[in-house]
């Protein structure tokens, strides 16, 4: 009873997982009882592949769900074909025989779904067209058969009910992911420019970044996901191409800050120079922390000049400390550092400014 409380409760801390969980649950419950239904009325003999389909291609999003459709049917296609093909034309009556025929029909498929791993259903299905007859009494024809259309019904269901049921776009998948990131990085950014302060060692840099990596990687399957429905007309919403590269040029942005924060700036420095590193972090963040929000609302981007007119101080300060010339006595590796931060920093504002684009182009999106 209490691992149940503290299980409701979890869900109630996270409403959009939420939503988005449940509403996938739903999904698949209707898409299994449907397909053994339908399976049923149509007196198909294994109702349970019909099923099975139905739940492996209800999938979190329309776009992954016509993936998964397009793959587990032509995978099953390609199976059922080679496998039937084999089991017809090679007799193997005896247990030997029986061997040699399943090599002849595993092996080949085997190396084709080791190079694609999108195609791992080809063996599953010849192994399945080879072993059922023997088991149900049927001949290896219309075991391929059967299964062709037990498979056929089971993501034909499971895509009906992607688009009927509930349905998850990934472009709003994708809005949330790139929110998620866009504050993560927000926190990212000000730890680092803190870290300049004092420096930072290698855990707390693989702390600040290893979440950001992840969830860029899931940002472009995502993207990938999104870009299926917008081919298949099923979405109008902006390219997800320029949102995905504006964001791993800004994670490049923070890899080049991380770096000079290994070392702290000297202390002549840092009472120069950490005042107005200071200023664009907060503007940086916020900014960025603006950009998630406008994303999620289907809003404009927040206006930069905080952070430009930061920026803009900070460069004055950097040419002060030149002329002062405390960059003369920086070892090698500390000016690499010192001139790293600001060139990491004006490719920000550049991309900082693309954001604001690209946040506006969703913004347009939804309103044509």
């Amino acid at each position: 009873m209490k691992d149940l409380t503290v299980f409701w409760r979890w869900l109630r801390t996270r409403p959009a997982l939420r939503r988005v969980h449940l509403a996938l649950a739903a999904r698949i419950t209707v898409a299994a009882i449907v397909a053994l239904v339908a399976a049923q009325l149509l007196g198909l003999p294994l109702p349970l592949w019909a099923v099975l389909t139905a739940v492996i291609v209800t999938q979190m999003s329309v776009g992954r769900s016509l993936k998964a459709t397009g793959d587990y049917f032509v995978g099953t296609l390609g199976g059922a074909i080679y496998g039937g093909a084999v089991a017809v034309l090679i007799p193997h009556e005896s247990e030997l025989s029986l061997l040699v025929v399943m090599v002849i029909a595993v092996a080949p498929l085997a190396l084709l779904a080791a190079g694609r791993p999108n195609m791992n259903v080809v063996p599953i299905t010849a192994i399945i067209i080879l072993l059922l007859p023997g088991l149900t009494h049927t001949n290896p024809l219309d075991s391929a058969i059967n299964r062709v259309l037990e498979v056929a019904l089971g993501a034909i269901i499971g895509l009906l009910v992607s688009f009927l049921v509930l349905p998850s776009s990934a472009h709003r998948q994708m809005r949330q992911a790139a929110a998620r990131i866009l504050d993560l990085m927000a926190r990212a950014l000000a730890a680092l420019i803190d870290g300049l302060g004092h420096g930072l060692d290698a855990d707390e840099l693989h702390d600040l970044q290893d979440g950001i990596g992840q969830g860029l990687n899931d940002l472009n399957t995502i993207g990938g996901e999104a870009e299926r429905e917008r081919r298949a007309r099923l979405s109008s919403e902006a390219d997800t191409g320029p949102l995905r590269r504006t964001l791993l040029r800004l994670r490049h942005d923070l890899v080049i800050v991380g770096r000079a924060a290994s070392t702290p700036l000297p202390a002549a420095m840092q009472a120069r120079l950490m005042p107005r590193l200071d200023a664009i972090a907060r503007a940086a963040s916020g900014y960025l922390r603006g950009c998630s929000t406008a994303l999620l609302a289907h809003g404009d981007a927040p206006a930069i000049d905080a952070f430009e007119q930061a920026l803009a101080a900070y460069e004055i300060e950097v040419e002060a400390v030149r002329a002062d010339g405390l960059t003369r006595t920086l070892p090698a590796d500390g000016a690499e550092r010192f001139f790293a931060v600001g060139f990491a920093l004006e490719q920000m504002h550049q991309n900082l400014r693309d954001l604001s684009r690209v946040v506006g182009e969703w913004a347009k999106a939804d309103e044509e």
